[in-house]
């Protein structure tokens, strides 16, 4: 009666069961995994978007959004020297929204798309309810760039697009010029996330934006969820450049027309909410102290804190004498949330744990401190 896309999948794992009988006896659990910044605690300029939001306007529907919305998503990249002119530029309600209309756009049912590895679990779920396959290409875990040689290998005969998050989620890395470079080189569509671009952390030496690279067809990914810290209000751009650009949007605009699903009103406001600064200003500041004071605290002891480049989570590295899922449990058990590293395909002989910069600085050294308790105190 129903299709296989839809199938839910098998229950929760262990780490989610195990959270949800805590909750359900009322013990306390301090999570280091927040990424909803709407609920720790950050400034929120609410009147300001209030008044953005309170104007009325004429409805008038249009496939890839409002002209004035996209003329703002074209300025502000070309602040970052990506000249994309705003007919270039289509609107949606989420990112999300925005990889199933290209994936309907490249992919027939079967065919296939390269993720990153490590990289975020949302991409297999939507490639799943598109019928379309993943495959991974690895990331060198020494400062987590593309691997150029590794992903030839991924390439098979049903691959359709690259799929590249800048900065990674949740490794963090910026794709450079020359990685760019290379991944273009394949002769692939390029399909780039970049909602936390606007994130650095460790000083990257160079991030290009990938609307810049202009001999391969790029849809790159935005939105006011990361870049505003707006997620409720739900609005999101793809750009599309480079060869095949015309035919992509012609391709595009009746999926597009057929949903509209984009508000007005956050169209209309969203060059003044692109212009706020508090709550993107405050997250840089809490993410930067909660990575210094992660680095200063597993210093000297049996954890691994990589170089984060970007964004608002780093991975830890713990011994291999359990593996992640079983340190994340046992955390759990002293009553502190995290996320184990197969969700976001780690390499499953390594045990890593991905944390939450967004966290209260106060509750991310507390929960950190019963991590490192943890470890220090394991056979």
């Amino acid at each position: 009666m129903f299709s296989e896309r839809s199938d839910p999948g098998p229950g929760p794992n262990p780490l989610a069961a195990a959270k949800a009988a805590r909750e359900a006896a009322g013990e306390p659990i301090l999570a280091l995994t927040p990424g909803n910044p709407t609920t720790v605690g950050l400034p929120a300029e609410e009147a300001a978007v209030h008044a953005a939001l309170r104007r009325t306007h004429p409805y008038a529907p249009a496939p890839f959004g409002d002209r004035g919305a996209r003329e703002a998503v074209s300025e502000a990249l070309a602040a970052d020297g990506a000249r994309v002119p705003p007919g270039h530029v289509v609107m949606g309600a989420s990112t999300s929204e925005l990889y199933a209309w290209i994936l309907s756009v490249l992919c027939d049912p079967g065919d296939e798309i390269l993720v990153p590895e490590p990289s975020y679990p949302l991409l297999s779920h939507l490639a799943h309810f598109a019928g379309v396959q993943l495959a991974g290409y690895p990331l060198d875990p020494d400062g987590w760039a593309v691997d150029l040689a590794g992903l030839y290998e991924s390439i098979g005969p049903r691959t359709r697009a690259i799929v590249a998050i800048s900065p990674n989620n949740p490794t963090g890395q910026y794709l450079t010029r020359e990685s760019l470079d290379g991944l273009g080189a394949f002769g692939l569509p390029l399909i780039v996330d970049e909602v936390f671009f606007e994130y650095p952390l460790d000083a990257p030496g160079e991030r290009a934006r990938a609307a810049t690279l202009e001999d391969t067809l790029v849809f790159a990914l935005d939105g006011l969820s990361k870049r505003a810290a707006l997620p409720q209000l739900k609005l999101a751009w793809a750009t599309v450049t480079g060869p095949g650009a015309h035919e992509a949007l012609a391709r595009l605009e009746p999926i597009a027309d057929a949903f509209l699903s984009v508000a007005a009103p956050v169209q209309r406001a969203l060059p003044e909410l692109l212009a706020l600064r508090a709550a993107p200003d405050a997250i840089r500041a809490r993410a930067r102290a909660n990575l210094d004071t992660l680095r200063a605290r597993v210093s000297g002891t049996a954890l691994t804190a990589p170089r984060v480049e970007g964004g608002w989570y780093a991975p830890v590295r713990l011994p291999s004498t359990r593996t992640d899922e079983a340190w994340a449990l046992a955390l759990l058990d002293r009553g502190v949330h995290v996320h184990p590293g197969f969700l976001y395909d780690f390499p499953a002989d390594q045990a890593w744990l991905v944390l939450g910069l967004l966290a209260p600085e106060a509750d991310f050294a507390r929960g950190l401190e019963a991590i490192v308790r943890e470890v220090e105190s394991s056979p």
